[in-house]
């Protein structure tokens, strides 16, 4: 009987944990993402073992936060940085950077998770605990990478296809501030 009991236990554990609503990450499968751009299309997952960022970046592009933002501040030979919400009623010159969400999200360093060429990383502003900012992020461009940023920024996910656009966009024409001068838009989808 009690071995019954244990075993109708472990049964209702598994089943809660299968179906906690969690993306296929649960199983173990990454959580695939498209970022589209006017300079192209740059394809991607994100990693299971940042699971607090993986799942607000799938929270906010499903629900379409994303879609209108700007790539605000691009760097050739360091990063394209967007998600900034301030950025879809921005006027031409205005500097961006500043805005958020009104939470962060505690860091998930892993030494195993580095920022090599198409890594995604949290954008924060400098606080004790390097917690990340709810919506910006980073993607890395110089094919050597950005290893000074590792373990202070988490990264949460790579670009595997489109790493092309990447360079495109961080060689735009910018102003003072590091933003182009031409808008470049971006939409965010999950990929089922």
């Amino acid at each position: 009987m009690k071995r019954i009991i244990f075993l109708s236990f472990i049964l209702i554990v598994m089943m809660t944990t299968a179906s906690n609503g969690q993306t296929g990450a649960a199983q173990g499968k990454n959580v695939k993402f498209v970022i589209h751009t006017k300079f192209g299309d740059m394809k991607g997952f994100l990693y299971n073992e940042t699971p607090k960022h993986r799942d607000n970046f799938v929270k906010l592009a499903k629900s379409g936060f994303y879609d209108g933002t700007l790539f605000h501040r691009v760097i050739l030979g360091f990063m394209i940085q967007g998600g900034d919400p301030d950025s879809k009623t921005a006027k031409a010159g205005q500097a961006l950077g500043s805005g958020d969400l009104g939470y962060t999200i505690p860091a998930e360093f892993n030494p195993k998770l580095t920022h090599k060429r198409g890594a995604l990383a949290a954008a924060r502003t400098p606080n004790p605990a390097k917690a990340s900012s709810g919506s910006q992020f980073y993607i890395v461009e110089p094919e050597k990478g950005a290893h000074f940023l590792d373990n202070e920024y988490t990264v949460y996910g790579e670009i595997t296809d489109g790493l092309d656009v990447i360079t495109k966009i961080a060689s735009v024409k910018k102003d003072g501030n590091d933003r182009p001068v031409e808008d470049i838009k971006m939409t965010v989808k999950i990929v089922d």
